[in-house]
């Protein structure tokens, strides 16, 4: 509509600067070509607002994805000691399926194998669903600058199994790791340095879990006395409450069903008498 507009805007402008053109003679050739400049960038402004308007779902590519599909069965093919299945997902991404054990023999294939160079490791993410045996998942996300191209790895594991650190193959793994460890208590063998990062020290549990609650167990305030922040377990000053969502008026039963009666006042009755005979009554 916009885009629209604003053509039938450009092509009034220009009749009038033609007929004011043939009215006023030579002179007025400047002044129509100042104005058809204006209209130019005019248009050009809309157009550009036509495409920011419209949506930026990404196009599937077909020989793309036949390409990752190409890919992902080599890759498994070579290590189906560990890779349990390749796919590619509906937004065009390669995913591997990996068993916890071949974390780290995975990894290093695709960061020297000449077809992959998959050497930057972008994040590190843990998933928790306490329904599956293997409650956590745990996804590493590679990039290959030389191919321009992603890969996902997926891996599972429990509360008590642990699973290889990545650190001896990418360095940045580190506080990935760690993060893991500190929000869902997945442990990482052989990690240089599995401490805390985001929870203060002493911290009981593993807040991403679902099973922690929202309240958690402690709570941290200032001590006067100590002059330092200290923790302590978790008090709640006010009580569980129901909360209605209805009228406020409703939550008050002896006014719910009460009836209220109303009669007219006489022109010779004044508002004290009328309050005295309620009060009587």
């Amino acid at each position: 509509m916009a885009v629209a507009a604003g053509r039938i805007l450009s092509n009034h402008l220009l009749k009038n600067s033609l007929r004011n053109c043939v009215a006023s003679g030579l002179p007025g050739l400047t002044k129509v070509c100042n104005q058809l400049k204006t209209i130019n960038v005019h248009n050009s402004r809309c157009e550009q607002l036509r495409y920011e308007t419209t949506t930026t779902v990404r196009e599937a590519v077909p020989q793309a994805n036949a390409q990752l599909e190409e890919y992902g069965k080599m890759c498994a093919e070579v290590l189906p000691k560990y890779i349990q299945r390749a796919e590619v997902t509906q937004f065009g991404e390669l995913e591997l399926l990996i068993h916890p054990s071949g974390v780290i023999p995975v990894t290093t294939f695709l960061k020297d194998h000449h077809n992959g160079q998959f050497l930057n490791l972008s994040d590190i993410a843990g998933i928790d669903i306490p329904a599956k045996t293997n409650r956590f998942e745990i996804v590493y996300n590679l990039l290959s600058l030389r191919y321009n191209a992603r890969i996902r790895l997926r891996t599972y594991t429990d509360e008590l199994s642990p699973i290889d650190s990545l650190c001896s193959v990418f360095i940045a793994a580190n506080w990935y790791e760690r993060e893991i460890w500190d929000m869902y208590g997945v442990y990482f063998s052989n990690h240089p340095d599995l401490r805390r990062i985001l929870t203060d020290y002493g911290f009981e549990g593993h807040p991403q879990r679902k099973d922690f609650p929202l309240s958690g167990y402690v709570e941290m305030r200032y001590d006067e006395d100590v002059k330092r922040v200290v923790a302590e377990p978790l008090e709640l000053a006010q009580e569980f409450r129901k909360f209605e969502l209805g009228s406020e008026w409703e939550q008050f039963p002896a006014h719910r069903n009460r009836e209220v009666k109303v009669r007219q006042v006489s022109p010779g009755e004044s508002f004290k008498q009328v309050a005295k005979e309620g009060e009587d009554k």
